[in-house]
This record gives C-alpha cells, sequence and structure tokens, in this order.
C-alpha cells in the first residue's frame, strides 16, 4: 500500500514538490552561510519524494544551535513553507479520497516549521 501510495503522490505532485526543494537546496548551498539551510531543504525534498512509510523522529537531546537556527529558519521562510503545506492538506483533506495525502503534507509542515533538530525514519 506504501508503493502505490507513493506512485500516486509522485503522479499527483510529489515530484515538482521535491523538484521545488531540491532547487532550493542547490540555491541555498551556493554560499557557506546557506550550507546548513540548504541541507534541511534537502531533507525536505527526500520526504517530499517518497512520504509514504516514513516517520520524522525529533532528537531528544537537541542542541541550543537547532533551537537558533530553527528560530531563524522561520524569520526567513520557514512558517509560509510550513502554512502552504498546511493549506494545501486542508484543501486535499476535504475529499475522502485526499486524506490520506493531506496526512502527507501535514507531516511536510510540521518538517518545514523546525527541520534542525529532525530525522526522517522508515516507520
Amino acid at each position: 500500500m506504501k508503493l502505490l501510495g507513493n506512485l500516486l503522490w509522485l503522479v499527483f505532485g510529489g515530484l515538482f514538490i521535491a523538484l521545488e526543494y531540491f532547487i532550493a537546496s542547490l540555491l541555498l548551498m551556493i554560499t557557506i552561510i546557506g550550507i546548513p539551510f540548504g541541507m534541511q531543504t534537502m531533507k525536505l525534498a527526500e520526504l517530499a519524494l517518497w512520504p509514504f512509510g516514513k516517520n520524522i523522529e525529533t532528537h531528544e537531546k537537541s542542541s541550543g544551535l537547532s533551537t537558533f537556527m530553527n528560530l531563524i529558519w522561520i524569520l526567513i521562510g520557514g512558517v509560509w513553507i510550513s502554512l502552504s503545506h498546511i493549506l494545501i492538506g486542508i484543501l486535499l483533506g476535504i475529499t475522502i479520497v485526499g486524506i490520506p495525502f493531506a496526512k502527507q503534507h501535514f507531516k511536510l509542515a510540521s518538517l518545514a516549521l523546525t527541520p534542525f533538530g529532525k530525522t526522517i525514519s522508515q516507520a
């Protein structure tokens, strides 16, 4: 079932979202200051490419640095990325067929808001 969900996800917009995150990641990695943020958008691209069957894990011992970086991330644009995933999730959740895809967008929204100190793992 995960394979079917992931294939449908790719066809109906997941590939486009993953490409957007990948391109943003490459653009962020042009400068040395942008490399940590580019790594986080790469994490988002990985989850956006194949979201079914993956979980987001938060590190219990997150450092003050990850909190600081998350604050910078939120101020620069993380809140807008997260809100876009929430809006798309709400729109998809209106129909019964779209509910599994809405859940994946809500998962992406939580990672897009605070990506530092989190990892993606298999379910």
